[in-house]
């Protein structure tokens, strides 16, 4: 049995994440109270119907039955039921923004002021997130970008790696992507912004990737890069690592990265690693 326990910041996604779970033949429970769990997984264990996969939210909503949570855990591990945890996070700017947009209040409301609020969850949260196997940041995620996280991390397992690969452009411009494990700066090839037949379209154009990909110094630059990660990769699968995000910036985010990006996500396609890609500073189509 698969048994994944969702949590992290509210309004960072859990919600979506359950309803995709589901979605992809999860048995899901929302705001579980933590003194429960042990005894849910051996009633998903044991039952007739034999449960293959469980997905449970365990969230500060539980206020004062929260504090269990560690106990439960450590009585999950005795008992001999292995799981997981996914945690969704956010920027405390992008949190902030969706309780605005849904006028709903945060959970720990303090003062009357969201901000506080946020701050004293993250705190309450640390040492969990510390034990999460896998931790998705949702602040630039539309729905679909998150259930390709989720599928790619807990669906298909037989063709997919140990490790899951998210490969994102960005723009320096607009902040290095919070969840980056790996960043690579492009801004030192041709530039196709002072082109001014190109400058309005972005790194999706053939016409844009042809300008870029005609220098050596790019050709060069790829070759480079895919050998160092031919080398880090199984590295990382070794050591255990199971989420890659690897980030790809130039100055807005539009034309060099994206183009790179993409470059490298069909390499490692080829490879047979399981990869994602994300432009996220270009407007989806």
């Amino acid at each position: 049995m698969r048994f994944i326990i969702v949590t992290g910041m509210s309004g960072a996604g859990k919600s979506q994440a359950i309803k995709f779970m589901e979605d992809l033949g999860f048995f899901c429970v929302d705001n579980l109270p933590p003194a429960l769990l042990p005894k849910f997984a051996e009633l998903c264990l044991h039952s007739d119907d034999a449960v293959e996969k469980v997905a449970v939210v365990v969230d500060i909503r539980g206020r004062a039955f929260f504090d269990d949570l560690f106990e439960s855990l450590a009585l999950l591990k005795e008992n001999g039921y292995d799981y997981e945890i996914l945690f969704l996070d956010a920027s405390d700017e992008v949190l902030i923004k969706r309780f605005k947009e849904t006028r709903r209040k945060p959970p720990l409301f303090i003062d009357g002021r969201i901000i506080n609020s946020i701050r004293e969850e993250r705190s309450k949260l640390q040492k969990l997130k510390e034990k999460a196997n896998n931790i998705i940041d949702t602040s630039n995620l539309i729905p679909r970008q998150l259930r390709e996280e989720i599928v790619s991390i807990f669906i298909d397992e037989e063709n997919f790696q140990a490790l899951t690969i998210s490969v994102m452009s960005f723009g320096f411009k607009y902040g290095i992507p919070l969840d980056a494990d790996l960043v690579f700066d492009v801004r030192f090839l041709p530039n196709p912004f002072y082109i001014k037949e190109l400058k309005q379209y972005t790194g999706r154009e053939s016409k844009v990737r042809e300008y870029v990909m005609k220098w050596p110094l790019t050709k060069k630059f790829l070759e480079k890069l895919q050998d160092l990660l031919d080398f880090l990769i199984p590295q990382y699968i070794k050591e255990g690592k199971n989420q890659l995000v690897i980030c790809i910036g130039c100055t807005g985010g539009k034309h060099r990265s994206v183009i790179i990006a993409d470059e490298l996500y069909d390499a490692l396609k080829k490879n047979k690693y399981s990869v994602t890609i994300n432009h996220r500073d270009i407007p989806e189509e």
